[in-house]
């Protein structure tokens, strides 16, 4: 995880659409930037679903919430389409900013040393700098752990 009070490495990526989008460009706004292993998982899709129903709460807090999975632009559409999720799914194919944000790492699945994406959660202000890091949340309920603390 890096560390609260850091400046939040910045990172330009596709969204759902094939748009790029970077940090950057939500200087001013506060961000949730929550990682996730896969889409139409049943985790990930309830912990996205839930983000889902509490988006107007995140927003009437001046945040905007993203996702980021290593998924294809394509899958993150499907994704999006058919749970009508309301906020922007960004496409990490090359790992560069699970890397970055600390969250591709070795984990162990039924005594399977494998690599993967542990789901985590960062808040970043609206200066650019990571004001709260959740590493290994629960899918269910990190949605509403992350409007609490806002």
């Amino acid at each position: 995880m890096l560390e609260v009070g850091t400046k939040a490495p910045d990172f330009t990526l596709p969204d759902q659409d094939g748009n790029m989008v970077s940090l950057q460009s939500f200087k001013g706004q506060k961000v949730v930037l929550y990682f996730y292993p896969k889409d139409n998982t049943p985790g990930c899709t309830k912990q996205a679903c839930n983000f889902g129903e509490l988006f107007p709460q995140f927003r009437e807090k001046g945040a905007v919430v993203l996702g980021v999975s290593k998924d294809s632009v394509a899958s993150h559409k499907k994704f999006q389409e058919k749970y009508n999720l309301p906020f922007t799914l960004l496409s990490d194919t090359e790992l560069k900013v699970l890397q970055a944000y600390d969250v591709w790492q070795e984990k162990n699945m039924y005594g399977k040393k494998t690599m993967g994406v542990v789901r985590s959660t960062y808040l970043i202000d609206e200066k650019g700098v990571i004001v709260k890091a959740f590493g290994k949340v629960k899918a269910a309920e990190n949605p509403q752990q992350m409007l609490e603390v806002l």
